[in-house]
């Protein structure tokens, strides 16, 4: 009965998901078919999903899409590297989150894109600077998750593992990290959402491949259905992104 009620629950939420995109669609049809402009005309759902089947048939665009997540994934490497030891140095020290949390709450209120310009003079064009830009970007949730996960580890915790003589590799492997886990693949999940809002901005930097610079490729050959179909497209990739993490999360919450 049980299974059956889980089955029934997870069928009744991709329904109610499912009916919320149609309308979504429905409201978008609406309003392009409302209005007679030439360009509202180039954007409305029918031609925009016709130019998507096309693009998903196109080897080139596959190159993009390829491009732009290996992007995301060394901003995401890039931003554990750094974010998960200083987020445990954090967590651990109360002078370093004295010293230290005014400064990193004070960087990350500065948007990543503001440092665009400073990021292309120090960097040059290319992957380099988009790399900067996304590890800054996903820093944050990650050491921010991370040293909140550290601060409330339970103290007996420590004190148990002062008791048995275990050393420091014993104490982060068999209970920090497990106690952390879950703070640190939220952090994760919400670092790959904020890569991808910033990614495509970032790939307007004088890169050649990439979802980002394919759409000021189809904004410059005014190809408006097929640039739509690409922000479709981005969309659609970043849900299925964050929904692969939140299954993740979940896997490590019940395990």
């Amino acid at each position: 009965m049980d299974r059956l009620t889980f089955v029934f629950s997870r069928f009744s939420r991709w329904l109610y998901g499912g009916v919320g995109l149609v309308l979504g669609i429905g409201i978008w049809w609406l309003m392009s078919h409302l209005h007679t402009g030439f360009l509202i005309q180039q954007l409305r759902p029918e031609p925009s999903f016709q130019q998507l089947l096309q693009l998903l048939q196109t080897p080139l665009f596959y190159e993009h899409m390829l491009a732009s997540l290996r992007r995301i994934v060394v901003g995401l490497s890039g931003a554990l590297l750094i974010g998960l030891p200083i987020g445990l140095v954090m967590g651990s020290s109360p002078l370093c989150r004295r010293l230290f949390t005014p400064l990193f709450q004070f960087l990350r209120m500065i948007s990543p894109l503001s440092w665009m310009p400073i990021a292309v003079m120090a960097f040059g064009v290319g992957d380099a600077p988009i790399y900067f830009l996304l590890i800054f970007a996903g820093l944050w949730p990650i050491l921010i998750n991370t040293a909140q996960g550290v601060e409330k580890l339970n103290p007996r915790w420590r004190l148990l593992s002062r008791s048995l003589n275990a050393t420091r590799w014993e104490f982060l492997r068999y209970i920090l990290f497990p106690a952390i886990r879950h703070d640190v693949f939220t952090g994760c999940r919400l670092a790959v959402g904020v890569l991808w809002i910033v990614l495509v901005p970032c790939e307007m930097l004088g890169v050649n491949a990439g979802l980002g610079y394919l759409i000021l490729d189809t904004r410059d050959r005014l190809a408006y259905a097929e640039l739509m179909a690409v922000i479709l497209y981005i969309g659609v990739l970043g849900y299925t992104l964050d929904s692969l993490c939140r299954l993740g999360l979940s896997r490590h919450i019940h395990t």
